[in-house]
């Protein structure tokens, strides 16, 4: 057996998997000046079709804070409501902030811009590196890996950093290796998926549709592309079947009420839908995020987003660590966070429950829900805050001001060196200070994990309001001072 060789260097962090929440981490945490090693076991240059579409307002707000939206934007289409069991629309038009809609984009441009991103602030990627286990001790973890792109008698790698994070997905190496269950089950085996042409287009909203406990959901994808996601256990042939044009077809039908014409199909698979959260995203040296911390149905298009909200709740945390904090801040992550992932799993869950069920009543029970969404707005609005992540909002740490833990909007600034929109301002990665346009900031206490005060960002608002805000590098809110500080929301 030949004995495992040394990587080629250490790192301050090694991210283990290549998808969305990976990236952003990695990048977030090169920019602040860790060094970076991602590890992914898919060769490179590799794309995933299979993956997810849906880019919700919070996750546009956490790239805009990274200067990479308005380029996101220009890669999708832009949908302002979501047609729900073919009766109500829930508008996301009423949305506040700069992305009332939900931007239907192919993940791989999401990875694309991420990536990057990474790469220009120094993440180093290696590509086709399989992780078999993730061992750690008292001051740092080794990532045992075999490089399937190394000779077929030199194949072992060793990477040793203090921390590693895993972003490797359902079946996660790095959760295992951290002890760590996945508790819950497979609500749906054999999902399918597929990218079809048609030539009746319906309307411009996502649909979501259910007919006698058959689920579908149909959403543009980019040029004359749009992607179907099906499923009735009464035309369910098992999950080694190929997918086949017709099937959809058939399935669009049973669901949508038509299949407006599916002519060709680019891409097709099954998938199952599982229901599963790890109890907490921490075990030592060994962090968890995305799909390796929760997994949920596709309902919603919630899956990519919230790794993308971890990742960047994380990633200020991490960093403030590899500079000198104390790693007791990286315990807020999995406070803050994991209800958050309990509660897409509730959200998803109940979406897809309404959709599939069956028997007497189960049409009652859809027309019901409908009717409520139509008729009572705070219903849609909560709704669309929720599917968004607007709506998140994380406890005040005890002394903090009441707000703490709210999402700040995005403040106009007076124009200076950090911008004019605080999201401009967040791009330093830093915590920002938003004082008075006149006169000095209040005194804010540091937030968690500020080494020095002097790291802040300075600015000042441009809205005439006196408060003093400690903003986190997330965009939630640290901490106020004065009057008018509930300013946050």
């Amino acid at each position: 057996m030949t004995r495992p060789r040394v990587g080629p260097m250490d790192a301050d962090v090694v991210v283990v998997g290549a998808g969305p929440t990976g990236l952003l981490l990695a990048g977030d945490l090169a920019r602040a000046g860790a060094r970076v090693v991602v590890v992914e076991k898919r060769p490179q240059g590799l794309s995933n079709l299979t993956r997810a579409f849906a880019v919700h307002a919070r996750s546009l707000e956490a790239l805009d804070a990274r200067g990479l939206a308005d380029e996101l934007l220009t890669t999708g289409r832009r949908v302002q409501r979501i047609r729900v069991f073919g009766r109500v629309d829930v508008r996301l038009d009423t949305l506040p902030g700069r992305y009332p809609f939900v931007l239907v984009t192919p993940q791989y441009e999401v990875e694309r811009l991420l990536r990057r991103r990474a790469e220009d602030a120094g993440a180093v990627f290696r590509h086709g590196v399989h992780v078999t286990d993730v061992v750690q001790d008292d001051v740092g973890a080794t990532v045992v890996a075999v490089d399937e792109n190394g000779d077929e008698g030199d194949s072992s790698v060793r990477l040793r950093a203090p921390w590693v994070v895993g972003t490797d997905g359902v079946r996660s190496t790095v959760r295992r290796a951290a002890g760590l269950p996945f508790p819950g089950e497979t609500v749906i085996r054999a999902m399918v998926l597929a990218d079809v042409r048609l030539e009746r287009p319906p309307a411009d909203a996502l649909t979501v549709a259910s007919a006698g406990g058959a689920l579908g959901f149909l959403a543009p994808f980019g040029g004359d592309w749009y992607r179907f996601i099906g499923w009735d256990e009464a035309l369910d042939p098992g999950d080694d079947r190929p997918v086949a044009l017709d099937e959809v077809r058939t399935l669009a039908r049973a669901t949508l009420g038509d299949d407006h014409g599916m002519t060709e199909l680019r891409f097709a698979t099954r998938f199952a839908a599982d229901e599963r959260q790890a109890p907490r995203y921490r075990a030592g040296r060994l962090l968890l995020a995305g799909d390796a911390a929760h997994a949920h149905s596709p309902a919603g298009g919630l899956g990519m987003n919230t790794g993308l909200q971890d990742a960047a709740n994380l990633s200020w945390r991490l960093a403030a660590v590899v500079r000198g904090a104390d790693d007791t801040v990286l315990d807020g992550y999995s406070a803050e966070r994991h209800p958050v992932g309990a509660q897409v799993l509730r959200t998803s869950g109940t979406i897809l429950r309404l959709a599939t069920r069956r028997g007497r009543g189960a049409a009652v029970v859809r027309a019901a829900g409908a009717t409520l969404l139509g008729r009572a707005a705070p219903v849609r609005r909560r709704a669309a805050a929720t599917v968004s992540a607007l709506g998140v909002r994380y406890p005040a740490p005890p002394g903090a001001h009441p707000a703490a833990g709210c999402r700040v909007p995005d403040l106009p600034l007076v124009p200076g060196p950090s911008g004019s929109r605080l999201a401009e301002a967040l791009r330093t990665g830093r915590f920002v200070l938003v004082g008075p346009a006149e006169g000095d900031p209040a005194e804010v206490p540091p937030g968690p994990g500020e080494v020095d005060a002097v790291e802040r960002v300075v600015v000042r608002r441009a809205d005439g309001r006196d408060a003093t805000l400690l903003v986190r590098p997330d965009g939630y809110l640290s901490d106020a001072r004065s009057a008018g500080s509930a300013g946050a929301r």
